[in-house]
């Protein structure tokens, strides 16, 4: 048995339980060693420990790790069925279980492999913590939940841009909880103090794209039980929902008013769209063309070439956004006031020998612009209802992030090319607003699932563009990417590499053998194609292995059967009994 008394003999302070010895029949390295662990211990994948060793001229150094595989197996037997001659009593032979430990940290840098027979530990208090980074991290915010029950971190200065930005989550739809575990970090992020007087002005914005699901982050989940909030407590966080939540959601098709088109919700939500005015005058055309085919077909110059002519030559008409186009001499052209208008006039115009190379700007071949019509065309019926010219004049109808500190996209109800179209004019728009600001500070943290969608690995498109400029420059601008996909070896490479955290969630067998998860050790792969929801492996460039963590239950609803309701506003003597109805410069409500 292995005694507290025998730690004090060998000279080492105990950090919590002994749990074995260094192995003397496995060579020992200052990179790994093997534990032969004591009868009645245990050791588990990913358990943290330690060991020490005294050296000539530097004192004690500790050497601290994580277990990275644990194996049993029956000592003095020679042939497969021995187990059962053991088993019956009748060979004499021992159970032995041994862990393998991957070194973390050697504290101070003395490279010495610990020599056999060392006492190991389970590390505990301040061991954790150097062994794992954390005494080192001036600013760590909370991820999840150690095997040991006990908090996980994440440096900040590797989010903020302060020495690396963004985050790559990967894993199987469905079972990998990405969408989750991206929202957990941002709820992290504002309530666990990091920002300190910074964190009234940061921002998220979150593009969802599963039903009405992240609708309700605002609201209380009925699910959450006492389990869960004992998990936020040991977390230093509140369990409790989002409190300041803006949804945009795009109009309902064919709706005169404009009117949001979700079901579930009807407070905080905004209609979005753009009028025919802003399309013109902000070239959003080449978003119209955002497949990466189109980068690669012959009409994609005949694009910048139409938008150029449309920001020239459009005038608006009234107050709702309608346009005319004419060039200059001509007289005025048809009033557009839909999507479908101004695509009749373009194919008009550049089916028309008089008029085509005005737009065209040189000789172009009529099956290029046959081309480029055929394309425009299909986008009539996906753009229509979120590009108008034809509702009435009203306030605000773009997307913004000053409305709240979390801003929801809802993206579900609109067709695979309308997402594309939303997506990019909007990050653009953040992109240039913060461009134009000059300064990081505050941060906006963009969180987009299906990243392998907007920026394929293969091929060039606008919103891929602007994604590349989000990982590269974003870092010094205070835009932070936290980007989801189920596959990272289908999303450009430099917007991966540019991931300072990487987070891998339940992986599918054959992607979890690809070279984009090389970060994850063999086992941690292995282990990754079994992984519960819930249970995400997460690597920051501090820590040589990445950490297996587990985070608490959404305290905010993640669907609209788990929301509670909003808490009812009382109303004092002398204030307005119709404060908070919707007034004349109010969004309609969705009913």
């Amino acid at each position: 048995m292995i005694e507290k008394a025998e730690a004090v003999a060998d000279g080492a302070a105990a950090s919590g339980e002994a749990i074995g010895r260094v192995l003397g029949t496995q060579a020992a390295s200052p990179l790994s060693f093997w534990v032969a662990l004591a009868p009645g211990r245990i050791a588990q994948l990913d358990d943290v420990v330690v060991t020490r060793r005294e050296t000539p001229g530097f004192g004690q150094v500790l050497v601290a790790g994580v277990v990275s595989a644990v194996e049993a197996r029956h000592e003095g037997a020679g042939f497969d069925s021995d187990v059962f001659l053991i088993a019956d009593g009748a060979l004499p032979a021992a159970v032995v279980e041994c862990a393998e430990v991957r070194v973390t940290r050697v504290e101070p840098e003395v490279f010495v492999p610990p020599l056999p027979g060392a006492l190991v530990y389970r590390a505990g208090g301040g061991d954790r913590d150097q062994a794992l980074y954390f005494d080192v991290m001036d600013r760590r915010i909370p991820i999840g939940l150690g095997r040991d029950g006990r908090p996980m971190y994440v440096n900040f200065d590797f989010l903020d841009g302060t020495r690396g930005a963004h985050v790559s989550i990967s894993g199987v739809s469905g079972v990998a909880t990405k969408t989750s575990f991206a929202t957990f970090l941002v709820y992290s992020i504002f309530n666990s103090g990091v920002l300190g007087a910074e964190a009234a002005n940061t921002k998220a914005l979150i593009f969802s794209v599963k039903g009405e699901d992240l609708l309700f982050l605002d609201h209380g989940n009925t699910r959450l039980d006492a389990a869960a909030r004992d998990q936020y407590a040991r977390l230093g966080l509140p369990a409790a929902p989002f409190h300041s939540v803006h949804v945009f959601a795009p109009p309902r098709p064919d709706d005169p008013n404009g009117v949001p088109n979700v079901a579930a919700r009807t407070q905080g939500v905004s209609a979005y769209y753009w009028t025919l005015a802003e399309f013109c005058a902000e070239e959003l055309l080449r978003f119209v063309f955002t497949d990466a085919d189109d980068e690669r077909a012959q009409y994609s110059l005949l694009v910048g070439q139409v938008a150029a002519r449309l920001q020239s030559w459009a005038e608006p008409v009234g107050e709702g956004g309608s346009v005319r186009v004419r060039r200059p001499g001509e007289d005025a052209g048809p009033l557009c006031r839909t999507f479908a208008d101004l695509v009749d006039l373009i194919a008009g115009r550049l089916a028309d020998e008089g008029t085509r190379s005005a737009w065209t700007g040189a000789p172009t071949p009529l099956g290029t612009v046959n081309a480029f019509l055929r394309r425009l065309r299909s986008a009539v019926r996906p753009l229509s209802p979120i590009i108008r010219g034809d509702l009435p004049a009203r306030g605000r109808h773009s997307i913004a992030t000053s409305d709240a500190q979390v801003s929801i996209v809802d993206l579900h109800n609109l067709p695979e090319r309308a997402q594309r179209f939303v997506v990019g004019v909007t990050l653009r728009g953040e992109f240039s607003r913060k461009e134009s600001a000059g300064t990081a500070k505050p941060l906006l943290f963009v969180v987009l699932d299906e990243l392998n969608k907007y920026a394929p690995r293969e091929g060039e498109s606008p919103i891929k563009e602007i994604l590349l400029d989000v990982a590269e420059r974003g870092r010094s601008l205070g835009v932070i990417l936290i980007g989801a996909q189920q596959t990272a070896s289908e999303v450009e490479r430099r917007i991966v590499a540019n991931s300072a955290v990487r987070v891998a969630g339940r992986l599918d067998s054959a992607e979890a053998t690809r070279p984009e998860y090389g970060w994850l050790p063999a086992t941690a792969r292995e282990r990754a194609t079994i992984a519960r929801p819930g249970t995400m492996f997460v690597a920051q460039p501090e820590i040589p292995v990445p950490l297996a963590i587990s985070f608490p239950f959404p305290a905010w609803a993640t669907r609209p059967s788990e929301a509670q309701p909003l808490p009812a506003v009382t109303r004092r003597r002398g204030d307005d009994p119709f404060a908070g109805l919707p007034g004349a410069d109010d969004d309609v409500p969705p009913f």
